[in-house]
């Protein structure tokens, strides 16, 4: 069958599990998917142990029944989100000490490394370090190193941080379901993954993911991550206020939502009515698609002012001729493109997680909502390469002591974590 990666997306409304591989085009084949409600998640962060524990075993178990014959998950990408992330920009120096070899993987992976030992507050912690542009011997501007002759190594890098507490309980969820994570990466950078060209990024595009808890941004330039933030509003809150303002049941809002919605209230007629069944002995209750799509506007135009806001706080408005690209399960509200542009006064299209994806019968696994999942999938199989090149690097040394930030290094990682939040509960005599 070959290498298998699996990707899980822990998400406010779902929990999705992807099971996918490589084929000799380089294009990725999901095999199988499960996807089951989340029941314990709240804004892209565990509100309920037991509750996502059997959430994940559920999707984790569907996806392996899927597959013809057995597959036995055993590790997975998760995804990471909530208001808790944030983002800042440092710059790392590496002095090589051979200046006759050429720079290698590994000399990067030790820059990497070092920035993984910053000072951070206390309760937080690093998720991931993302090299922006190099420098080396003061020439700037080197997207790839590799293969360069030089001293001193220097990266800009972009640091994501994250609560300590939340990346544990997501790791603690999934390891109660007998599954080892394989690395925590932010759900934004995997969404990007899967559904942004090269030539977008290069040209400078802004990811918009709208989930159900949160909306994620990613702001891309030259190719490079230039800013990530994380807004606390998504879907659900679209529903909560069709909810409200329709006074309906929020399974009724939801489905109202998804059929009849539109971001755009300009779009809808005012004679257009949909009856929604009343409760035991009660009469329908009638609402018009303007006033539903109203509803929807005035929340999605709030959503967007905040987006619109961290596309301004980047310094890169004026440099993003690629637009904005909106995916993610909000992504399917009608007319959400046209509202993006009137706002922003910038480009948008949908984004499907097809840029990777092998062709496929399944047309359901092209919706947007599924951005994330699929690109955890992508992102398992970048680091696979990369580690085979710091491996292969290592073999023709003929050295087994270089130092790598691969998995096992990264298990390190949550292993320290996991200490530390023990130490936490430890009494001091």
């Amino acid at each position: 069958m070959g290498k298998i990666i699996v990707g899980l997306d822990i998400g406010t409304t779902k929990i999705a599990c992807f099971v996918g591989r490589k084929n000799e085009h380089g294009k990725i084949e999901i095999l199988s998917m499960g996807k089951t409600e989340s029941l314990g998640v709240m804004r892209g962060m565990v509100s309920n142990i037991e509750k996502t524990i059997q959430s994940i075993d559920g999707a984790v178990k569907e996806a392996e029944e899927r597959i013809e014959g057995e597959l036995d998950i055993k590790s997975v990408n998760v995804g990471i989100a909530g208001q808790h992330i944030k983002s800042i920009q440092h710059r790392g120096i590496y002095t090589r000490s051979n200046i006759e070899t050429e720079i290698s993987q590994s000399d990067i992976n030790r820059l990497v490394d070092d920035m993984y030992k910053m000072a951070m507050p206390p309760g937080e912690q690093i998720i991931t370090v993302l090299p922006q542009e190099y420098i080396i011997d003061n020439e700037q501007g080197i997207k790839d190193p590799i293969g360069m002759s030089g001293v001193r190594l220097e990266a800009n890098f972009h640091i994501i941080t994250g609560n300590i507490g939340a990346s544990l309980n997501i790791h603690k969820c999934v390891e109660r379901t007998g599954l080892k994570v394989k690395d925590i990466i932010l759900e934004p950078i995997a969404s990007a993954d899967a559904v942004l060209t090269e030539e977008e990024k290069e040209a400078g595009v802004v990811l918009v993911d709208i989930g159900g808890g949160t909306t994620d941004v990613a702001i891309f330039h030259e190719g490079i991550i230039r800013h990530t933030a994380v807004i606390p509003f998504g879907g659900n809150v679209i529903t909560e206020d069709i909810k409200e303002g329709c006074a309906i049941m929020k399974r009724q809002a939801e489905k109202l939502k998804q059929k009849f919605g539109s971001a755009l209230a300009s779009e809808s007629q005012e004679n257009e009515v949909v009856a929604i069944p009343g409760l035991r002995g009660r009469a329908p209750k009638e609402i018009t698609l303007r006033n539903l799509a109203s509803i929807i506007q005035a929340r999605m135009e709030e959503i967007i002012d905040l987006v619109h806001y961290e596309i301004r706080n980047s310094g890169f408005d004026k440099k993003l001729i690629g637009g904005i690209v909106v995916t993610g399960g909000g992504a399917q509200l009608k007319h959400t493109t046209q509202l993006f542009e009137y706002i922003t006064g910038m480009d948008s299209r949908i984004g499907y997680p097809t840029e990777h994806l092998a062709n496929t019968n399944n047309e359901a696994i092209k919706s947007p909502m599924y951005a994330t999942g699929i690109g955890l999938v992508h992102k398992g199989f970048e680091d696979l390469e990369r580690m085979a090149r710091t491996n292969s690097e290592s073999e023709v040394a003929g050295s087994g002591d270089v130092k790598t930030h691969s998995n096992k290094t990264r298990g390190s990682f949550f292993d320290s974590m996991i200490k530390r939040g023990k130490t936490w509960f430890v009494d001091e005599d």
